[in-house]
């Protein structure tokens, strides 16, 4: 091996107790590559060694990043966590690196560095597009910045000894090569960028936030030019007004509330309000205020929750209501509640008969045994698990596009659960008492009840932990339900779908459906026929200007940034208009934590600036269509077929053939346009 070129390590010359110890993991590496799979893990321990020793060894990082994809397909992630670094989650990255176990920090630094070389587009993995890679070490890095700035703790030296300079060695490699000047500018344009799409759970964003604080606040930390835009973020958690300007703590804020005027107590009012609506963050002193001004003024309090007219006319209607959900949903453990009242009352759902009433249930809802463990395993004991649910109604039922499926295949549940909370909010209140009361919940299909206590398994694996506080509770119900209406469609002839969503999510999903793969063959079908129903069914132009009515389910064919075919997904159709440039857009419900995607061959997925609303996700008309492999219709409304142009229809068509149907197109098709070609020549 030539070591004076940029070899398989990229290490540099000269260095010859590196090079020894590459010499030495090389061949515990090939060794391991060689082994059959049964033998693999007892080959495993000396890989991992030896990897330690190098990545304590400086350029050890960039050799080892040069041999990611050796490293994988030699097996050193086969059998664990990290073999699925689509699934891998940035918060549980600090656990790793903090352990006492050399195996475990050492393989969590070749997982960075794996991913990295896909980053860097080093490494095309088969599972991980770049931008996906990019983003997830993005969040790694915003997670763990001490790592970048401070020096080994007392209580790192005694857990882990020397095995403390690996994930610090690891991250400086990883700020050079990421590009260390930008992280924190990036970092704080990846942040707004997610609290724009108002998610229910921004706990990891409040994470990076707080890191960014800590880098700010530490004098040895100099950030250069970096984090201009930090301020907005930072004092909308920790001193969004006059009277909490430097975190003085909650007692402080308490006794200052206590000593203030009306006009002092409006600027109080004002600033928190403007601060929650312009980041979707609530700070802990704002439910300090809030409970302060129950006792004084309802016209402080709408000043502080920021609402309109008809937020206002809301709380004042159902003033007793609002009183209550604040004081059993609202404190400074579990803040965000506000934010999701807010929102609610300006919605008006209140209005809807069963609504309030649902509420005053939900206040005394007595919680199983299971329901308390499992939000207090969660969410800690900081607050009463039945106000950590509460607040999780009021932030669902005032953001149902904000709900996510986390880290797990419950797409169709997170969906259903946003549906309802945008669509038919009793129905949502009366789920979440059933799971979260009886642990159970039944739901019918084609007259039969399926209970969820009764289900075998779901689509889950796992019970999952990852969600806000109602999906936590409802989804495995729901999951194992969902997995059972699969289960007694099997044997019918085509997708389950066509017979699950309507019974699954609501009466008032189409009936009609229509998907573009045959089943059995996984081949493209009827490809042209599909597009024009699509057209027919939704595009103003064509249905006569029908608008969306109620949210439709549909499945797309997710692809990654280069347009290869990752899976199927579930999404909501929520409405389609022309969007300020006088574009036909899509807008849609992603139940994926963050909608913003590249999906290859020039589709990316917008967030912002082009129409949407707070939780959409938009695409031109022509790009959804082309990721769209089945949705639902009234068939009774169904428009003109016949008056799309082809024109248009090939250039969806042609989507399609560069992405996710490149290998499925029919074996006919692909004869003819051979014969044509050769007719052609």
């Amino acid at each position: 091996m030539d070591r004076q070129t940029n070899g398989p390590g990229n290490e540099p010359a000269g260095d010859d107790k590196l090079l020894g110890l590459l010499d030495k993991f090389d061949e515990a590496l090939e060794l391991l590559a060689q082994a059959r799979d049964f033998a693999k893990p007892g080959k495993l321990p000396r890989v991992l060694d030896t990897a330690r020793r190098v990545l304590l060894q400086p350029g050890g990082a960039a050799a080892l990043e040069a041999r990611a994809q050796a490293l994988e397909e030699a097996g050193v992630f086969q059998g664990s966590d990290w073999a699925t670094p689509q699934f891998l989650l940035p918060s549980l990255t600090t656990y790793s690196l903090k352990s006492s176990s050399a195996d475990t920090v050492v393989i969590e630094a070749l997982s960075e560095l794996r991913l990295l070389a896909v980053a860097k587009a080093g490494y095309p993995h088969p599972l991980v597009s770049a931008e996906h890679a990019h983003h997830y070490l993005t969040q790694v890095m915003a997670l763990n910045l001490w790592l970048l700035f401070s020096t080994p703790s007392e209580a790192e030296r005694e857990t882990q000894g020397r095995l403390a300079q690996i994930p610090r060695n690891l991250f400086q490699h990883l700020a050079e090569r990421i590009g260390y000047e930008h992280i924190i500018d990036k970092l704080i344009g990846e942040i707004w960028r997610i609290l724009q799409q108002r998610p229910i759970q921004v706990d990891s964003a409040k994470q990076m936030i707080t890191q960014i604080a800590i880098c700010q606040a530490d004098p040895s930390i100099d950030l250069g030019v970096s984090g201009q835009g930090a301020d907005r973020l930072v004092s909308s958690l920790f001193g969004p007004t006059q009277g909490c300007r430097e975190d003085p703590g909650l007692e402080v804020y308490r006794e200052r509330l206590a000593n203030m005027d009306n006009a002092a107590l409006q600027g109080e009012a004002i600033g928190f309000a403007r601060a929650m609506h312009d980041t979707g963050l609530v700070s802990p002193y704002h439910p300090v205020l809030l409970r302060h001004l129950l006792d004084h003024s309802d016209h402080l309090l709408a000043e502080a929750l920021g609402l309109s007219s008809t937020g206002r006319d809301c709380l004042l209607c159902y003033r007793q209501l609002v009183h209550a959900l604040i004081r059993g949903g609202v404190h400074p453990a579990n803040p965000q509640g506000a934010y999701g009242l807010a929102l609610m009352l300006e919605r008006g759902i209140l209005y809807q008969p069963p609504v309030a009433p649902a509420m005053w249930r939900q206040l005394g809802l007595p919680l199983s045994e299971w329901s308390q463990a499992r939000l207090n395993l969660a969410f800690g004991e900081a607050v009463s698990p039945r106000a950590r649910l509460l607040e999780g109604v009021m932030c669902m039922l005032g953001q149902p596009l904000g709900v996510g499926q986390g880290n797990n295949p419950t797409c169709q549940s997170a969906r259903a659960l946003s549906m309802w909370a945008y669509n038919d909010p009793d129905y949502l209140m009366q789920m979440v008492a059933w799971a979260a009361r009886d642990d159970e919940i039944i739901m019918h299909f084609e007259g039969q009840p399926i209970s969820s206590m009764e289900s075998s398994g779901g689509v889950a694996k796992s019970l999952p932990m990852d969600l806000d506080p109602v999906s936590l509770i409802v989804v495995p119900h729901l999951d194992r339900i969902y997995a059972e209406m699969g289960r007694r469609c099997v044997g019918r002839e085509g997708d389950p779908h066509r017979w699950v969503n309507p019974e699954f999510h609501g009466w008032w999903s189409g009936r009609g459906f229509r998907i573009n793969v045959d089943v059995a063959t996984g081949r493209l079908f009827e490809l042209d026929t599909f597009l024009r129903h699509f057209y027919a069914s939704y595009h103003p132009f064509y249905n006569g200007n029908q608008p969306v009515i109620h949210p439709q389910p549909a499945g797309i064919a997710v692809t990654d940034s280069a347009a290869r075919f990752i899976g199927w997904h579930a999404i909501t159709l929520l409405r389609v208009s022309l969007d300020p440039s006088e574009t036909m857009r899509v807008y849609f419900y992603n139940p994926n934590y963050d909608s913003g995607q590249d999906w290859g061959d020039g589709v990316l997925v917008s967030t912002a600036g082009h129409g949407e609303r707070a939780g959409e996700a938009s695409l031109p008309f022509e790009q959804l269509a082309s990721r769209l492999y089945i949705f639902h219709y009234d068939p009774l409304e169904r428009g003109e077929l016949a008056n799309i142009s082809q024109e248009e229809l090939d250039r969806v068509t042609g989507y399609v053939h560069r992405s996710w149907g490149a290998d499925r197109v029919p074996a006919a098709q692909l004869q003819a346009e051979s014969g044509q070609a050769q007719s052609d020549t």
